[in-house]
């Protein structure tokens, strides 16, 4: 019954277009009558799941294909208009005239980095997460183990807002760890998530240090995680990154929200790792922090301690670009030069 409907429907179709005057306003008229949303048509196609899977495949196919030829006829009938209401001698070109190079838009080295970064490891299984940049304190400092009388809260590290309810403390994030507890608080391990982000820093610009920066940070929890399982992911991390061999080393440092804490280094991307004056002659680069969750954090966001390990690692893509690009003044990414940003 629906394949003899179908049939008939394309049938007076047909015959209506066949016998009509061709213009905009008709043709418009007659899609809408035979494809539009409360056309018969497009009810045949709502109902076809109430067939049997065999007659569904029958009927569906030839709906289909009867709606294709209908939208073929149509858009021939369109473009038969628009052939003959062209004004050939006010259309004309002067192909001999030469042209005129239009401007393109350039991608500024830091999203160009911070997409590298995220096809990265979204392509070794890492989630995206996201949160504020206006920050309560308690997300930004108490649930990361930062003590009341830690500097980095000093009106030297810190923006902080003035708060109209005077319920909380605001504060432009000074690091995209804030986003570290809201992911645990509705997330259950095992998971793995990199948060790339801008922060905020009270503290003055020069070559290697912006007010405003973007910063990027990986977070890995589960049962069984390492400090090994951090040198693999970030060596893989960099020879994919910068493509070629590169080693990661790890030195002992010091961060409330991790324990144990190390800054990592990697090898020297100038003179691969052979030594040269940017890197002191050392053969190494120093690019972040990183260390293994500190269980005050993870209690912070209701899991029962020593449940979980986990890592956390991060530095500012600022930095990155600068290596990758050989970039020598950190003041060039937000100076809105566009002399800059053509050369990317």
């Amino acid at each position: 019954m629906l394949k003899e409907k179908i049939e008939s429907l394309k049938k007076q179709f047909l015959e209506e277009v066949g016998k009509i005057t061709p213009s905009e306003e008709r043709l418009f008229e007659l899609e809408k009558k035979y494809l539009g949303r409360k056309s018969e048509f497009i009810g045949i196609l709502k109902n076809l799941k109430n067939l049997t899977p065999e007659e569904r495949k029958q009927i569906g196919e030839l709906a289909n294909r009867t709606k294709d030829e209908i939208m073929e006829i149509i858009s021939g009938k369109k473009k038969e208009l628009e052939a003959g209401s062209i004004d050939f001698e006010k259309e004309k070109i002067d192909v001999t005239i030469p042209g005129k190079r239009k401007g393109v838009g350039h991608l500024n080295p830091i999203s160009l980095v911070q997409m590298e970064i995220e096809d990265i490891f979204t392509s070794m299984g890492f989630e995206i997460a996201d949160g504020p940049e206006v920050e309560n304190e308690h997300y930004n400092f108490d649930v990361l183990n930062v003590p009341k009388d830690h500097p980095a809260r000093d009106m030297q590290d810190t923006f902080w807002l003035k708060d109209i309810s005077n319920k909380e403390k605001l504060v432009l994030r000074t690091h995209t760890s804030n986003v570290q507890v809201r992911y645990m608080e509705k997330h259950k391990p095992p998971f793995k998530i990199i948060i790339p982000g801008k922060v905020f820093r009270h503290e003055a610009t020069d070559p290697r240090h912006e007010h405003t920066f973007y910063q990027f940070e990986a977070l890995v929890v589960g049962k069984k995680i390492s400090a090994a399982n951090f040198k693999y992911i970030a060596k893989t991390f960099f020879e994919r990154f910068f493509e070629k061999e590169m080693n990661v080393r790890l030195r002992p440092s010091f961060f409330p929200f991790t324990e144990p804490s190390f800054e990592f280094d990697i090898t020297c991307n100038i003179c691969n790792g052979k030594g040269c004056p940017t890197c002191s002659h050392s053969g190494w680069q120093e690019i972040g922090g990183a260390g293994m969750v500190n269980q005050k954090v993870f209690e912070a966001a209701g899991y029962k301690n020593g449940e979980y390990q986990g890592f956390a690692w991060g530095f500012g893509m600022e930095r990155l670009a600068m290596l990758k690009y050989k970039i020598d003044d950190a003041r060039l990414f937000h100076g809105g030069d566009l002399r800059f940003t053509k050369q990317f």
